[in-house]
């Protein structure tokens, strides 16, 4: 039993400590981009050593790709929570929906993204590790706004509307990062939402006789 109980706080120490490599990985990206995020700086800032940092993070690919995806999957555990909130069907849900995705991607996590995205055209080594968080992040990003916005994808143009609205929502965040646009994308939501809300809730005709 001993060896348990001392085994216990051991790997409870070590999951702290790459939680904090992780978190400090992103707000160093999103503050200092690229080439400003080293490993020592990383390490710096959630206060331990290199050495701490390179035993759990081989590489600078590994410690910054492995942060992206944490934070990603405690975004999309966030975005499950805040759904229990939204209300319960109509235009007022389709806005809500709306405001949240947009909200993800004006946030610290999309900016801290884009550095790493950025970085990726010019670093063969992140380049694949990138290709593949981006697009598994995509689809489920894409599945819980379906599921949300309680949209059939069988009907022609829902499927094209939801991922409008989500590169909609990445242009937002785009036009963000160097001046405040809160005000014009306060309209753009609006309007959107609206033409969102007619989509997915627009019903095909059915044929005479059917």
């Amino acid at each position: 039993m001993g060896v348990v109980t001392t085994r216990a706080p051991k790997q409870d120490r070590s999951r702290a400590t790459r939680r904090k490599l992780l978190e400090a990985a992103v707000s160093c990206l999103a503050e200092r981009g690229w080439s400003g995020s080293t490993v020592s700086a990383v390490a710096e800032r959630a206060g331990v050593t290199r050495g701490a940092a390179q035993h759990h993070f081989p590489t600078r690919e590994d410690l910054f790709t492995a942060a992206i995806e944490h934070v990603a999957e405690e975004w999309l555990d966030a975005v499950r929570e805040r759904a229990r909130a939204l209300p319960r069907d109509g235009a007022s849900r389709t806005r809500a929906v709306v405001d949240m995705l947009v909200g993800v991607y004006t946030g610290p996590l999309f900016r801290a993204a884009l550095h790493l995205w950025v970085a990726a055209a010019d670093e063969e080594q992140l380049r694949p590790r990138v290709n593949a968080l981006e697009a598994r992040i995509g689809r489920e990003a894409h599945r819980l706004a379906v599921e949300f916005l309680d949209a059939d994808e069988s009907v022609e143009g829902v499927r094209e509307s939801v991922q409008a609205t989500l590169d909609m929502a990445r242009g937002l965040g785009l036009a963000n990062l160097l001046s405040d646009d809160s005000a014009r994308r306060a309209g753009i939501v609006r309007q959107w939402s609206r033409i969102l809300d007619t989509v997915i809730h627009t019903r095909p005709e059915q044929p005479p006789g059917s």
